[in-house]
Parts: structure tokens; sequence; C-alpha cells
């Protein structure tokens, strides 16, 4: 279920993250925002980040206020700051995705912080999606375990970043790491691996267009799960290859599993990722969805 939404129509508030990446490189999109609200005249007020979980508290703070639509301006990390503090309330999150990958922004038809993102709050739609935990830490576009969570405390590190900085990252990370066993429960069982990774997806993909769990739908009420059994140098460029075209699922290494509740035990206590934010974590590992936790704007379509 959706309905038209114009942000003219309400109050809203502005969440600038400064230090996003991409609004860190182009700090016209500041400027672009006081323009688009001034052109519109808006009932709007716009509220930069200045330190992390800020955003959280902003959106919280704007909801108390009467806000009616919080509007993101940063990464998928400012995005799961802003979101979380709309978790459950009325107030639905609308996207300017200026992060390195824009998951969940590519997924919802807003890749870019292009005009079009904007655009989309004057003539768009409002729509429920889903929200993941993991030991209760939600998530809204992908979590994951293993490589790929040592791979986002490394990025998080870098003062330069995008699908190249990626790319690099992963490489002189790969050499070294050693997987850990685990075991996997699910609703029809439990499966037993030595994972590379374990992705934990509400959308289909990373960002980028890196799609770790096609045809994944952010409002179907579960969570997919893709687990890549081992990578090396034989199988790594087929699989890369395959993320970006959409067909993972069809790799003799991967696995893939659909459902509310999944329940990971590890041999050792290792470290998980949420849409990015890295968090330490004990053995056991508890995954959830929440079906229509969150309201979003995107684009109106055909």
């Amino acid at each position: 279920m959706s309905a038209p939404f114009d942000i003219r129509n309400v109050k809203s508030t502005f969440i600038f993250n400064p230090k996003s990446g991409h609004n860190a490189r182009n700090p016209y999109l500041l400027e672009r925002t006081r323009a688009f609200i001034s052109r519109h005249r808006l009932n709007a007020e716009l509220q930069p980040t200045s330190h992390p979980q800020h955003a959280t508290q902003l959106a919280r703070a704007a909801v108390t206020a009467g806000a009616e639509a919080v509007i993101s301006i940063g990464g998928d990390g400012t995005l799961n700051e802003v979101a979380r503090g709309l978790l459950d309330s009325p107030c639905p999150l609308g996207l300017i995705p200026c992060g390195s990958g824009n998951g969940l922004g590519r997924h919802l038809g807003i890749p870019k912080p292009e005009p079009f993102a904007y655009d989309a709050l004057l003539q768009g739609k409002m729509r429920s999606i889903d929200c993941g935990t993991v030991n209760g830490h939600p998530f809204f576009n992908v979590a994951g375990l293993g490589f790929d969570a040592e791979i986002s405390a490394r990025f998080n590190q870098l003062t330069r970043r995008g699908l190249v900085a990626y790319l690099q990252t992963t490489m002189r990370m790969w050499r070294n790491y050693q997987p850990s066993r685990s075991l996997i429960h699910h609703a029809d069982g439990c499966l037993a691996s030595t994972a590379f990774i374990i992705a934990i997806a509400n959308s289909d993909q990373y960002g980028n267009n890196c799609y770790i769990a096609p045809g994944a739908r952010v409002d179907d009420g579960q969570l997919n799960l893709t687990v890549l059994e081992r990578v090396n140098w034989l199988n790594a460029l087929p699989l890369t290859y395959r993320l970006f075209r959409g067909s993972i699922g069809k790799s003799t290494v991967v696995h893939r599993l659909a459902g509310k509740n999944f329940r990971i035990e590890r041999e050792s206590a290792l470290p998980f990722h949420t849409d990015g934010e890295v968090h330490a974590a004990t053995k056991t590992i508890e995954i959830a969805v929440h079906p229509h936790a969150l309201k979003v704007i995107t684009p109106r379509g055909p």
C-alpha cells in the first residue's frame, strides 16, 4: 500500500551529515538543499550532524516537535541513524542518498543526490518497509558477518571512499582472512558452514548495483540470507561478475535462505555490521525482521 506524498504540504526536517563522503567532497549539496527549501517555501528546518548517533537524536527530536517528514542527506550510515529515530512512528523518511554505495536508495529508485532525488519529495509516494535487527541493532539495507564485517570496519577508517577504494581494501585483506565455523539455524533446519561471508539483506544489494540478494524486497516481511562458502583465486572473478550481474545464487559456493528469524552460532566471537556500522559480537547472533516498521518516501513511478 502507498499514498501520494508532497513535502510542500507538511512540516519537515532535513538532517545533513557534513562528514559523509559525498557531502564532504561536494559542499554545494548543502546550498542546494537550502535553495530547495526556499524555492518551494517549505515549512522545514535544516539540521547538520556533529557526531556519531547525532542523526538519531535529531530525528527523534523532530518527531517530538511535530515533524511530518524527516529527510536524510548522507550515506547508508546516516540513513540508518535517521531511520532508527523514526521507527514505528507515523513520520516518514525521505532520502537524498550521498554515500559511496547508496544501497537502499538504489533499491528504492533514488540512486544519487541529483535533482531527481529532491523532486521525489514533491511528487512521491509514501510506503512502508521492513526493518531487520541483529542482536537488537536495527538495519534497513544489509547487515553482515565474516569478511563482510571486517571490510566494513576497515572501510570506515578510509578518508577516501567509493567503489574503487572498496575493491582495493577488499583485495588487501583477502589474503590473510580466516573464516570462522558457523551453525545457521533457520525455519527449515540448520546449515553448517565455514562461511567467508554471511550477508543478511533487507534490500537486494550492497550498493553500486552489487546484488548480494537478487530478488529481495524491502516490504515482503522477511530477510534474505546469503552465505558465500569460500572465495579463492579461482572463483573470485566469477563471483564478482555474478554479484554485479544479479546471478550470485547460481554459484555452487553460495547458499540462499529467506525467513523471518535466524540464529547463528559461531566458534568465536567476531564483529558484525548493520548498514556498515560495526559492532562487537557474542558467539550467538539473533536475527529478526520487523515488518513495515518504517515509512519511506519514494518516487511515484508509473
